[in-house]
């Protein structure tokens, strides 16, 4: 009997010890697997990172010398303030080792054949600005000067050795520089030093203890140098590549650094097997757990995801989007628009009405992604409160700037435009922080034309910049449109850009067509920018914004008993002396309709709109029922009142009057718009 316990016993350990080892095989290659999957999505989580890390810098690089190069062209024959701009920019730009401005052989006589100016950084605080051109220093032979020259952006060169500026391997960023005729006559230099990569991508890149990263040019040059891989040893990599530079970020992963914990662990499991059964609960307990852990990581990570869509979300909400959005306000219409090229974008608009003043912006952060979208949110907010209580256009660009330069830890910054407009006199008070110029179409003269700006820094530059407002006053029907740079630099397949010059041959074509409606026209200008791209993928944040100053409107209760002021409305429109008595009819009628059909039994608002010009531009809205009375079959007046059908004579008297009667249904609304040419 004992025995046949003890052979049961022995059974019992056996089959058990094979259910522990099935079990424990199982888990061991589950863990695997969820520990490549957690590798996988971590390495790309942190190559994300790095590669906006780098991007914030390149575009530092390329706004900077962008910059500097308008700077330069302002001061194109002044040697000494090319000293000086050179040296703020790397004051200014932390992550800058030298700046410099090489002008093409012989531009300065007196300074020799050669001209650069150049300021490098010597410590943390100190700047040494001095013109290193030479013929021992030969900047003409350079890379970055010989592709600054020929090209009309930025450009990147490859990693090189530089021996007379920063003194260290850098990577440069070029752009031309051009004198008044637009012939090239100088290029700007800005430098970073490669050892600055070296120090500060390790806290994204180094994925695990014993793995390790590197950065390569477009053209395969080592920007941060790959270490040497060890014959036999399994190797994971992942590859990034930065759009704004064209280089190439690697992580390898080797296999035995990525299993080193569970192999660690399944060693273990293996010594705990051979000590009996007596362990066995606390092993599964102790592999469950470590299971979990990795599911919650790879579950962490998939939040994370979807947080970004949220944020997405919760960005847009934060944008007006309610249009037309005024109903006590009818003499402004303000349509506008962003498409974030990420899940989450750093362009923002934003208006609002105090005190018969209309308060906008519209803006552009450096970068993309969260971190931009966090100072995006954070500029409406200042925008919002400091407008609250101050109406100048150039002490509120002051405070927000000073605001920003607080907050700026993170070096980046942000070009600006605010606008306030006094909606009683047409007087409009505006402030540029290195933003594109918005384009001014002016309907009476049919005119089109940029809106002339001061040249500001950006905000987050210069804490201590002093910015300059300017006016301007608005006629009625004028129309401002204001962009952002993704709407010049939207690029097809080809990299052709969609350029200033189309758009502003796209504005002066819709001004010439008469008044447009904002909404229409910013509509119509994102159609002609996907036509252009013909589906390439977006590279920037487009965000367009379209403000029209035109005559007040009327809103009427639906009553009939409110008809009388209609007439009081239109009399004081200032029409020629013989329409006013038809036209006054044909309103009456067609708002009469609106008033009798829209709001079967219910009641309502009816808005009447008007727009001035070469011909006057009657639009009757109302929110009800769809009704087109555009619909109803002309009405023959030659038959007896007794043989005519009931209605139809309203609509019939409007088109006799007018030259062109249309109706829409937009956004759930009747839209009926009557033209009238003087």
């Amino acid at each position: 009997m004992s025995q046949k316990k003890n052979h049961s016993g022995l059974w019992i350990m056996i089959v058990a010890s094979i259910a522990l080892e099935a079990i424990s095989c199982l888990m061991y290659f589950t863990s695997r697997a969820a520990i490549r999957q957690e590798a996988d999505m971590r390495a790309k989580t942190e190559l994300r990172k790095a590669e906006l890390e780098i991007e914030l810098h390149t575009i530092e690089m390329e706004t900077t010398a962008k910059t500097l190069a308008l700077l330069v062209e302002k001061h194109i024959d002044c040697p000494d303030s090319v000293y000086a701009a050179t040296n703020l920019a790397v004051r200014t730009m932390r992550t800058f080792t030298s700046v410099a401005v090489a002008y093409v052989p012989d531009y300065f006589p007196k300074a020799g054949r050669y001209f650069e100016a150049c300021s490098s950084r010597i410590t943390e605080d100190s700047v040494y600005t001095r013109q290193i051109g030479s013929a021992a220093h030969d900047y003409t032979e350079m890379e970055w000067w010989q592709n600054g020259f020929v090209h009309d952006s930025c450009w990147w060169c490859e990693p090189y050795m530089d021996d007379s500026g920063s003194e260290a391997p850098v990577v440069s960023c070029s752009y031309p520089v051009c004198n008044a005729q637009g012939e090239v006559v100088a290029v700007v230099c800005v430098d970073m030093r490669l050892d600055y990569l070296q120090q500060k991508l390790p806290e994204y890149l180094q994925v695990y203890k014993n793995s390790y990263f590197s950065i390569r040019s477009s053209k395969g040059g080592d920007i941060v140098r790959a270490m040497d891989t060890v014959p036999g040893r399994r190797y994971n990599t992942y590859n990034e590549e930065i759009d704004a530079t064209g280089w190439h970020i690697e992580i390898v992963i080797p296999d035995d650094e990525l299993f080193k914990d569970l192999n660690h662990t399944g060693r273990i499991v293996g010594i705990l097997m051979l000590l009996g059964l007596a362990l066995l609960a606390m092993m599964l307990i102790h592999s469950s757990r470590t299971n979990k852990k990795l599911l919650e990581s790879t579950a962490k990570n998939q939040r994370m995801e979807n947080e970004l869509y949220v944020a997405g979300a919760i960005q847009t909400a934060m944008l007006p989007k309610v249009f037309p959005p005024f109903n006590d306000l009818r003499n402004v219409n303000v349509y506008g628009t962003v498409k974030p090229a990420k899940e989450v974008g750093g362009d923002l608009y934003d208006f609002y009405v105090r005190h018969d003043r209309l308060f906008f912006c519209i803006g552009d952060v450096s970068g993309k992604g969260v971190p931009a979208s966090l100072v995006m949110a954070m500029t409406r907010s200042l925008f919002r409160s400091i407008t609250s209580h101050d109406e100048d256009a150039a002490s509120v660009m002051t405070k927000m700037n000073k605001a920003f330069v607080e907050q700026n830890t993170q070096n980046m910054f942000l070009t600006l435009f605010i606008g306030i407009l006094d909606c009683k006199t047409g007087r409009l008070d505006y402030c540029n922080a290195g933003h594109n110029a918005p384009v001014r179409i002016q309907n009476t003269e049919h005119r089109t034309q940029m809106l002339d700006v001061v040249p500001n820094l950006p905000l987050g530059v210069e804490g201590e910049w002093v910015f300059q407002a300017q006016q301007v006053q608005m006629a009625y029907n004028d129309l401002l449109f204001l962009y952002t740079d993704g709407l010049t630099e939207a690029e097809r397949s080809t990299h052709e850009q969609f350029g200033e010059e189309r758009m502003m041959k796209r504005l002066t074509d819709e001004g010439m067509k008469g008044l447009v409606a904002p909404h229409k026209l910013v509509e119509k200008m994102q159609a002609e920018v996907e036509a252009f791209v013909d589906g390439a993928e977006q590279s920037d944040d487009l965000t367009m914004m379209a403000i029209r100053y035109q005559l007040p409107a009327l809103i009427m209760r639906n009553d009939i008993q409110q008809i009388p002021t209609l007439a009081e409305w239109i009399d004081s429109l200032d029409i020629p002396k013989e329409l006013n008595t038809p036209i006054n009819i044909a309103i009456e009628e067609a708002v009469t309709n609106v008033m009798l059909y829209a709001y079967p039994g219910q009641s309502g608002q009816v808005l009447v709109e008007v727009a001035k010009g070469e011909q006057l531009v009657f639009t009757i809205t109302d929110s009800g029922v769809p009704f087109d009375p555009t619909q109803k079959e002309e009405v023959d007046i030659t038959l007896s009142a007794e043989e005519r059908p009931i209605g139809g004579l309203g609509i019939h008297l409007v088109r006799q009057i007018m030259d062109e009667v249309k109706y829409e249904r937009i956004n759930n609304q009747n839209i009926l718009t009557l033209v009238k040419k003087l």
